[in-house]
């Protein structure tokens, strides 16, 4: 429902940073944002991104940029794209760079 699910998520949205026009363009570029468990989806992958050592505003850009990030699995997506890249032979500054820019 929007009570339950939609105006939390926008919030949760607001509460990163984001403002009202970049809240609209991620949710444009992936309407299933809103669909997203808060607890399950959107709060993990935003620590994993901060543990990985981006900043709130790296963070943020990611988001902003590439919404769809947030709806990836951290396990089956996003750990191996960084294990591809760290195999690469790009070092930890050089992989938060990349997924700072395109995730």
């Amino acid at each position: 429902s929007i009570e339950e699910n939609m105006k939390p998520t926008v919030q949760w949205l607001k509460d990163l940073g984001l403002d009202d026009s970049q809240v609209r363009k991620s949710i444009v570029l992936f309407p299933q944002l809103l669909g997203c468990s808060i607890e399950r989806n959107l709060q993990p992958t935003v620590q994993w991104l901060k543990d990985l050592g981006l900043d709130d505003s790296q963070v943020k850009k990611s988001i902003v940029g590439h919404p769809s990030l947030l709806g990836c699995s951290i396990e089956r997506n996003l750990q191996p794209t960084v294990q591809w890249l760290k195999d690469l032979g790009l070092d930890d500054p050089q992989v938060r760079k990349v997924i700072a820019q395109f995730p």
